[in-house]
């Protein structure tokens, strides 16, 4: 239970610390994309009238499930490596 849980947390610092992070696989005018392994923070730099920021629902799903999969398994090897 206790690798669930840090793999939690673990996955949702990650997935927030890499909305801070710029992923612009092509160059678009006008907007940036945050976040990895997917895009799900945008930030809309010529037309910033209304909310300057769009989070693609979805995506930001799917980065915190890659997350917490990845350092669930870092735990979970980490606690058979170690004796």
């Amino acid at each position: 239970m206790k690798i669930v849980i840090l793999s939690l947390i673990g996955g949702v610092a990650i997935t927030v610390l890499t909305g801070l992070l710029s992923n612009m696989p092509t160059p678009l005018l006008g907007a940036e994309h945050c976040g990895y392994p997917l895009p799900w923070l945008f930030r809309l730099i010529l037309a910033p009238g209304y909310s300057p920021w769009r989070v693609d629902v979805v995506a930001l799903v799917v980065d915190l499930v890659a997350w917490t999969t990845v350092i669930g398994i870092v735990l979970f090897a980490w606690t058979k490596i170690k004796p």
